[in-house]
């Protein structure tokens, strides 16, 4: 493999392991013309195709099945549910897999390229609340588990559902991110200061972060007529990441939909 092809945009390491988001600095092109004029124009766009590279040294990462695509080294492959009913509670409530790969050993792992983004996150000692189906590998250390709404309010009518996906303990997660980690904005919140959006751009936040959902006005009314309706608010202390160019990416993407 020509490693000069590809430049290294992110990167995270624990003891034992490095995380690493690569991208092909270009890619040569097909010898199908539909391809080739597809593959001129993400280049004109400078839109990249990415991998996850891990590193290891005598140590473990957890992925989601179907995420590896090649590795080289002296590795161990295994599945697990992480106890079966902890992996059904993460099926069928948060879209995650039952089961889950480990992979342990020294060596150098490739994950499934993309045109897809992702974010890197070191925890340490402490927990990562995120958007169903973001969680993609995480180094040993961490679990990853089903974490219920903590109100009403924020299951019925904040948009994320009953339940999130809660990444725990000390280590780096790599997350499937909606938009480029550069356009993700992260917000120190002291405690009682409020974080209020409209809309479901709100990416990961720390378990200490609570959220519901409020009315942007003083009565129903208010906010009927405000035209904000209700609003993700989140309530310090803790960190909160948000993805605002999301919304603006889903918007285009529906119009060209309309025109082809």
């Amino acid at each position: 493999m020509n490693m000069d092809l590809l430049e290294v945009i992110e990167t995270e390491q624990v003891p034992g392991a490095k995380f690493e988001v690569v991208q092909y600095k270009h890619l040569k092109g097909s010898d199908d013309l539909y391809v080739a004029e597809k593959v001129f124009f993400a280049k004109q766009a400078e839109v990249h195709l990415k991998m996850i590279r891990i590193t290891l040294e005598k140590s473990e990462i957890l992925i989601e099945p179907g995420a590896l695509y090649f590795m080289k080294g002296y590795f161990q492959l295994e599945s697990n549910s992480q106890g079966l009913s902890k992996g059904l509670m993460r099926k069928f409530t948060t879209g995650e897999t039952l089961f889950q790969s480990r992979i342990k050993g020294t060596g150098e792992i490739y994950l499934e390229p993309t045109f897809g983004h992702y974010s890197l996150f070191n925890i340490d000692d402490d927990a990562l609340i995120v958007d169903k189906g973001a969680f993609y590998c995480a180094s040993a250390g961490l679990d990853v588990s089903a974490k219920m709404q903590g109100n009403v309010s924020s299951a019925l009518f904040g948009g994320e559902g009953l339940f999130q996906t809660q990444v725990k303990g000390s280590g780096v997660v790599v997350l499937a991110s909606p938009v480029p980690t550069d356009e993700l904005l992260m917000y120190e919140l002291a405690s009682g200061e409020k974080l209020s959006v409209d809309g479901s751009f709100a990416f990961a936040r720390t378990s200490g972060v609570e959220f519901r959902a409020e009315k942007s006005g003083k009565s129903l009314l208010q906010s009927a007529t405000s035209g904000e309706g209700l609003l993700q608010t989140f309530t310090g202390p803790g960190v909160v990441w948000i993805a605002p160019t999301e919304e603006v990416y889903k918007r285009l993407a529906m119009l060209g939909s309309r025109l082809t």
